[in-house]
């Protein structure tokens, strides 16, 4: 048994001016919605779920981007209802939100 069921990792890394980069996203907001609907929902702690802020993930061409371990299912969002959406889909009920996964072919 881990120590949190479930891990989420925002990309937050930030990029030359022209080079695609999630902070250009508003990643950073993105982050703090999660952790705040994680947190209200009593989601968060040990053997529960963590949510982290990363520095740059390499698919940068997709974002924003999100990770959730142990699954490693990746995530691209727009706003926060799709933020919502995993947290109460994916790190409560551990069902994937299909919609918002990132095609496995997006790099940098």
């Amino acid at each position: 048994m881990s120590y949190y069921q479930r891990h989420i990792f925002f990309c937050l890394n930030q990029r030359e001016p022209g080079e695609a980069a999630c902070s250009d996203h508003d990643a950073e907001s993105a982050f703090g919605h999660c952790k705040q609907r994680a947190k209200a929902l009593g989601l968060t702690g040990p053997g529960k779920v963590r949510v982290n802020r990363a520095g740059c993930l390499d698919r940068c061409a997709g974002g924003p981007v999100a990770v959730v371990y142990p699954e490693g299912t990746w995530y691209t969002y727009v706003d926060k209802s799709d933020i919502d959406e995993i947290v109460e889909s994916h790190l409560r009920d551990g069902k994937v939100v299909e919609r918002l996964l990132l095609a496995p072919d997006v790099g940098r």
